[in-house]
Order: structure tokens, then sequence, then C-alpha cells
């Protein structure tokens, strides 16, 4: 496996404009929170501030509790000792708790975030850096994580939903025996079966199985997994979430954010509700107020404000944060420098600088994950026999078809040179026209308009035509796509981790950790 090329988002049309102007210093107020050496050296003075002794020992102790009952390695125990130490700060990503990891980008979004905090240890030899994977064990969509996909295969599971999917009981285990059929005469198969089989144990929960399977995987490089569903989390943040619910403060202050982005890129993200809050009980639903009264969206039962500040003080971890205000918990909790995320994240990771300055709570920086797109030297081979670059398959696909297809015609280049002609003879009568009656320009206006439009419908049909002329070439094209953007989208979004482990085993991960790409966000291409 070796890098084939790599493409900058900034060159990449699918990227969001956001992001790209993020990228570009263009967003303001988010100067400071690019990735740079200078900026990394600003928050960690901000971090040595306001993350203090007390919270160092309380994360200590609850990382120690949630990592008991997995075996960890010599640099896991070295990193979790170090977070007693002043010195020592986290890089972050965090992700749904996918069945078998769900997508790809799974995988390639936690060893960008191991290879950051590796190489800001070696960048700042005085300070520790330590990998850390924030579990989303309290959403509820179960429905959006209960499956995977291999190139052959659609493996699900089933279980009722509603509540914190964390907690969710693995029943079944069919989509074990079935993914083992497919991957049977693979060379690590049996060693992914076997995976799978000690993660998803009937009686496990989905927090479990995660926690399981990302140790395995990533216990080596030292990663250390938080489950902020944690009552000694969440009791640090109940002046926070007092404050939203007694005075809706995140919707408030970045209202006029939530503006300027909506004027700028037509959308944002997430829209702030007035509370930010989901109660969790059996099941995980959102808080409102009306009138003075809390009410539980779909639940029978209500507070009165004095009841639910009780509640909050109380049962803190009843109290889940929605997608806008768990940023605010991970850096209440975590000595963090970085987060590390997917585009959908970091554009509303942009949307909560104004709500973390009135928290006096330092904002970190920001590192749009790289992506990562294997394919095999057959399929580059066929590429370059069509007489394109891997690159092409990211640009406007239907201009590349078409400009494969016309290359070197010769009715092209004659209806060209032709059009050409008569708008120049158009031009010429039109400055003659200036001479009389306007009206007899306006004639020879629309004429030339409609004259021209005639040359547009023609080179329409001439494409109509080769590509039936083309039939055999438009075809192999059009599998070549679809075997670099399986489901017309990228490979990373639809593939499972399996399709590429179960040929190359941890030397596909080591591959996945070398290319990770730190510094500037890119779409890496590797042949295998």
């Amino acid at each position: 496996m070796k890098k084939h090329t790599s493409i900058p988002f900034l060159e990449l049309e699918s990227i969001p404009l956001l992001i790209k102007d993020f990228l570009m210093k263009k967003v303001q107020g988010y100067e400071d929170h690019i990735l740079s050496a200078d900026n990394l050296r600003k928050q960690l003075s901000a971090k040595e501030k306001t993350f203090l002794q007390p919270q160092r020992q309380l994360l200590y102790e609850v990382l120690a509790t949630q990592h008991a009952h997995v075996e960890i390695s010599e640099k896991q125990h070295a990193n979790l000792e170090g977070l007693r130490s002043p010195d020592t700060f986290t890089v972050t990503t965090g992700h749904q708790l996918n069945l078998f990891t769900g997508p790809v980008f799974f995988i390639y979004k936690i060893l960008q975030t191991i290879r950051l905090a590796d190489d800001l240890s070696r960048d700042f030899p005085d300070k520790k850096v330590v990998p850390v994977f924030w579990m989303a064990s309290e959403d509820h969509d179960f429905e959006e994580i209960n499956h995977f996909k291999t190139e052959n295969g659609y493996y699900e599971t089933k279980a009722k939903s509603g509540g914190a999917v964390g907690e969710i009981i693995v029943g079944d285990d069919f989509f074990i025996s079935a993914f083992g059929q497919e991957f049977s005469d693979t060379v690590f198969g049996t060693e992914l079966v076997m995976l799978m089989k000690k993660a998803y144990k009937k009686g496990h929960s989905l927090a479990v199985a995660t926690r399981i399977l990302v140790q395995e995987l990533f216990g080596d490089y030292g990663l250390l997994m938080i489950d902020g569903n944690d009552a000694r989390l969440k009791k640090q943040l109940i002046p926070t979430f007092r404050d939203e619910l007694l005075h809706q403060k995140l919707a408030k202050t970045t209202k006029s954010t939530v503006e300027s982005l909506i004027e700028q890129y037509g959308k944002v993200q997430v829209n702030p509700r007035d509370i930010n809050l989901f109660y969790l009980n059996e099941e995980r639903n959102r808080i409102e107020c009306n009138d003075g009264k809390y009410s539980i969206v779909d639940q029978p039962f209500s507070f009165t404000e004095e009841e639910i500040l009780q509640e909050l003080h109380e049962h803190p971890e009843k109290f889940s944060p929605n997608a806008l205000m768990r940023p605010v918990f991970q850096e209440t909790v975590l000595p963090n420098l970085a987060y590390i995320g997917g585009n959908a994240e970091m554009m509303y990771w942009l949307q909560l600088k104004p709500y973390f300055d009135t928290l006096a709570l330092p904002f970190p920086v920001l590192v749009p994950r790289s992506s990562l797109l294997f394919v095999t030297d057959k399929t580059l081979s066929k590429v370059n026999k069509l007489g394109l670059q891997i690159e092409d398959f990211f640009k406007n696909f239907a201009l590349v078809t078409k400009n494969l297809l016309l290359k070197d015609n010769e009715i092209l280049a004659l209806l060209q040179k032709s059009e050409e002609v008569i708008d120049a003879q158009f031009q010429e009568i039109m400055d003659k026209a200036a001479t009389t009656d306007p009206s007899f320009g306006t004639l020879v206006d629309a004429e030339k308009t409609r004259q021209l439009k005639s040359f547009h419908r023609m080179r329409k049909r001439l494409l109509r035509a080769e590509k039936i002329k083309q039939q055999e070439k438009l075809q192999r094209l059009e599998n070549l796509f679809l075997t670099i953007h399986p489901g017309k989208t990228w490979q990373e979004r639809v593939y499972n981790f399996s399709v590429f482990y179960a040929d190359h085993g941890r030397d596909w991960l080591q591959t996945c950790y070398q290319q990770s790409a730190t510094t500037t966000p890119e779409l890496i291409i590797v042949s295998i």
C-alpha cells in the first residue's frame, strides 16, 4: 500500500464553502482556531489557566473506572496517569456507536486524532498530548447506527429505539454468522469474526461493545475512551445546564452568528433550540418550557422551575446535551487543545464561539478530518487507459464525461468555428444597426440569440449521439465511477473497515495512521 496522490480540500468541489472559508481564515472570529503551532500554544496557555487540578483528578478517576473492564496497554496506562499532570492535554474526536464502527471514516478520524496527539507530543516536548475518543452513548437514533455495509453485504442488528443507544443490549447475533460467511475466505476474516463475537456478545450494551471494539483496534496506540453518560462528569455541568434551563443562553448568544451564517451560506448545520437539553430516562426526549412549566416532549409529566432545578442537582445524569451543547460538555471536562471532526461537525462548531466566550470556556482548535480512498492498481490502470486521472472522478463528472466523449471531435470543432463566424457576422451587423432605427437593432439581437441557441442544441444532440456511438467507453467510465464512488458517494461513507482489514489486517491500520494528514485537510488516495 502506498500513497498515490492527494487532493487538498480547497480544490474539491464537494467540500462545503463554509469549511473552505474557515480554512482560508475568512470566517470572522475563528482565525485563532485553525490548526497551527501558534494557535496550539495559545490553546495550551488557555487550558493551563482554566482546567484545574480538581478537574484533572476527577477526569482521571472517571476514566480509570470506565477503562476498568478492558485490559489497557502500557501506552494507555501512561496516558491515563499523565492526565493528572498539569502538563498533559488532549486531542479529541467523537462518534456515534455504530454497529462494528459503521462507515470506515470512523477509523480514519480516530487514527488522525492519534496521529495529531503523537505529533504534538513531539512538537511540544515539555507537554504530553493524549488522544481521546468521545463515545456518543447518549444519542437516541438507533436506526442511524444499527447497521453497516461491505462490498457485498448489509448487516443489521435489532433492538428497541428511543432511549440512550449506549444502554441498548445486544440481543441477536445473526449478523455475526452472516458476516462470517462473507469473509470466511479472506486472510484476516477469522480475526474479524472473533473480534465481532467478543464485542457484540449477547448481553453486552452497545457502549460496552463499542468500548471493547475500539480497545482492540486502538489500545496499542494509547487511545483513551470517554463516555459522557456519567453522573460525575455531568455534575460539573450543573451551572451551565441550569443557565440553559432558566435563560436559554446558547440560542440567545449565538443568534447573530446563526443569522450571519444563514445569510452567507444559506443555512446552518443545526438550529439552536430554546433549550438545548434532553431529559434522559427510559427514553431521551427534548425539554421545553412554556409558561414556567418544563415539559418533556412525548412524555406525560412535567416540572415546575423549582422541581426541574432540584432534579438537575440531584440527578445530573438525567440531563443530556444535544449536538450543540455536547461541545460545551466536552470542553468543560477535558483539557482539550483540538477537536477533529467531519465537515458537518465543523459547521455546527462554527456556530458556537460566542456561547463559549460567554461561559469563559476556551474554544478549541478545529481540525476538519482528512479523507482516505483506497483503490486497486487495476482500477488506477483502467483510469489511465481512458486518458483520465483519479482526480477527475472528484470533479463535475458530467463535464468530465462530456469532455472525454467529445475529445478531438471534428464535428464539435466545426460547430465551434461556425458559431464564432456567425457571432462575428452578427456583431458587424449590430455595429451598423446603431445608425438606424432602434427596433432594427432589437430584431438583429433577437435573431442572433435564436441562431446561437441552435448551436447549443446541436452540441447537446452531438453529445447524445456520441454516447450512443461510444456506449462501451461510456459504460466503462460509469463502472469506474461506481467503483470509486460506491453508491454514488465517497467510499468512506459506504464501506465498513472490514472491507480493507480482511485482506491487510493491522498493516492497513498502520497505513491509515501514517497517511493521516494533520496539517491541511485533504483527500488522500492510496493504491492497494
